[in-house]
């Protein structure tokens, strides 16, 4: 069985999890602690990081956007990449947008700082640093509906990585009740259509131990 180890509400573990799903590759997902630097998953990655993908025949990839690549050059069906260079190529920069610009600027902020710093017991959220979480997401939020203004996805005319990053990112923020929807209909009526896909029923049944989600969280209306 194809194996994926992960974390709780961790985007770039999440953006895997909604491409396997999205292209009907049955796998098993493990939670890895990284915390604790196990000696058997520091042999398979170095970088003690997850995601981190085991194919049925022993491959072993790590690195959300390597897997990510690799899963549309072996699988091409439902390709999530783009059909040809300038497609791609946009994908590849949303993609980029949300995986080190929003997680600079909002996840790390509000997920690091209100639910995984208090999970590893590392002390109280830095007031600040989740003032600006919440400051900054709406400058994202209008993005996202810059872009579903002039297009039918993110990154085109056809669901990609793009949204995949995106969404991933938004809701394990959605998680804890920290996006501000209704001062964005547009990047909500986005998240609800791919909220509503068939893959995305696995992030809905995420529970972090000890933490509940938002009542808005598992609502797909």
């Amino acid at each position: 069985m194809r194996t994926l180890f992960h974390l709780w509400l961790h985007p770039h573990s999440r953006k895997v999890r909604l491409a396997l799903a999205e292209k009907n590759l049955k796998f098993e997902a493990l939670i890895e602690k990284t915390w604790e630097r196990r000696t058997e998953y520091m042999a398979m990655n170095p970088a003690g990081d997850v995601p981190l993908l085991i194919e049925e025949d022993g491959t072993v990839l790590a690195n959300s956007s390597v897997i990510c690549e690799y899963l549309d050059e072996v699988y091409p069906e439902n390709s999530l990449l783009g059909d040809d260079p300038v497609g791609r190529a946009e994908v590849r920069r949303v993609v980029g947008w949300f995986d080190v610009k929003f997680n600079r600027e909002v996840t790390e902020y509000l997920v690091g700082e209100k639910l995984m710093k208090q999970f590893l017991k590392l002390g109280e959220p830095d007031g600040p640093s989740v003032r600006a979480g919440h400051a900054n997401i709406h400058y994202h939020l209008d993005y996202i509906s810059y872009l579903i203004e002039r297009r039918r996805w993110l990154a085109g005319d056809q669901i990609s990585y793009a949204d995949l990053a995106a969404a991933a990112h938004i809701s394990s923020v959605d998680y804890l009740g920290d996006v501000p929807w209704d001062d964005h209909p547009v990047a909500k009526s986005w998240y609800l259509r791919i909220k509503s896909r068939p893959s995305f029923k696995q992030l809905i049944d995420d529970r972090v131990p000890g933490f509940s989600p938002a009542a808005n969280y598992t609502q797909l209306d």
